[in-house]
């Protein structure tokens, strides 16, 4: 009918990288099948950028995240989410803050797809957190009627990086991890020796990460002079830019392998015992993973046993 309201739709994704990137295949399955809708992401601050670049979504609404205790907070969130009025909301975050959110409706209560008590499409199957971020968002958004979901490869993103002036080919080193998950790291130390290794095949080595992993970068230039240390001056837009044109990647289980996965890289993912890969493996076309229960007991000869030339892309 002509001059109809259009259907106002939220989908809120507010966690970590790399849950953030796996659920970029589901957000666009989202939009295909809502392709007159008015949706909005409700996200955090690091991945508004993201939101506003892949254009899934109309508008990106931040998450003021209010304390449990702020109850003036709560009453200002409230407010805004009734003034949205979403007719259905697709909760692809599903923890306790999101189930509390369709609380904050009351009667005026939209469809609900998540895991919450109360949603009109709820995935209540241990199945959803059985496997991998991506594929629990599959099996709920199967409930209401969208399938044929597929990894987002962010082929959205575009820039320049010219100016890095890195020789082709090229391999991606990725030392770091988060500060407080020491365990997740494989020591600087090998990545130097791999680096070594990688630069006998004739490849180029890349070191990408954070200020927090710039000691790390430090230990393995030393180890092998040749390494590029770009820590710290990489964009997450640029990540995926280099990944594109990289040869593969090595890296610990880190929200930036993740993006890197996602594109078509080859990578191989180093795992200890704090992280299971059957939930929390990256998503790709080419990925290794490679699991020791002390990360200090893989060796360089365990990482790279069995690599040929022709697993990277060249």
């Amino acid at each position: 009918m002509a001059g109809a309201e259009k259907q106002k739709i939220l989908v809120i994704k507010t966690g970590a990288l790399g849950d953030f990137i796996q659920a970029l295949g589901p957000m666009r399955a989202i939009r295909t099948h809502h392709p007159e809708a008015e949706i909005t992401l409700l996200t955090t601050p690091p991945f508004a950028g993201f939101g506003k670049a892949c254009g899934y979504f109309d508008h990106i609404l931040i998450d003021p995240r209010p304390a449990w205790h702020d109850v003036p907070g709560w009453l200002r969130w409230r407010r805004t989410l009734l003034r949205g009025n979403f007719s259905r909301v697709y909760d692809l975050q599903n923890n306790d803050r999101t189930a509390f959110y369709l609380r904050l409706f009351g009667w005026r209560k939209p469809e609900w797809v998540g895991a919450a008590r109360g949603a009109s499409h709820r995935n209540a199957s241990e199945q959803r957190t059985a496997g991998q971020a991506f594929d629990g968002h599959v099996q709920t958004l199967a409930l209401a009627g969208i399938t044929n979901i597929a990894v987002d490869d962010m082929s959205w993103i575009s820039g320049d990086i010219s100016g890095f002036k890195i020789m082709e080919p090229y391999i991606l080193l990725v030392p770091g991890c988060a500060p407080a998950h020491p365990e997740k790291r494989w020591p600087a130390e090998r990545y130097g020796a791999l680096a070594r290794l990688l630069s006998g095949r004739g490849f180029k080595t890349v070191v990408i990460g954070t200020a927090d992993d710039a000691q790390a970068a430090e230990i393995i230039c030393r180890a092998h002079a040749d390494a590029v240390n770009f820590t710290g001056r990489t964009s997450l837009s640029d990540i995926v830019l280099l990944a594109r044109r990289a040869a593969g990647a090595f890296g610990n289980d880190t929200g930036p392998m993740h993006m890197i996965a996602a594109t078509g890289c080859p990578v191989w993912v180093f795992f200890s015992r704090t992280t299971d890969p059957l939930r929390h493996a990256q998503k790709g076309n080419a990925v290794k993973i490679i699991r020791k229960y002390d990360l200090n007991d893989l060796s360089v000869d365990e990482a790279v046993e069995g690599l040929k030339t022709r697993d990277f892309r060249i």
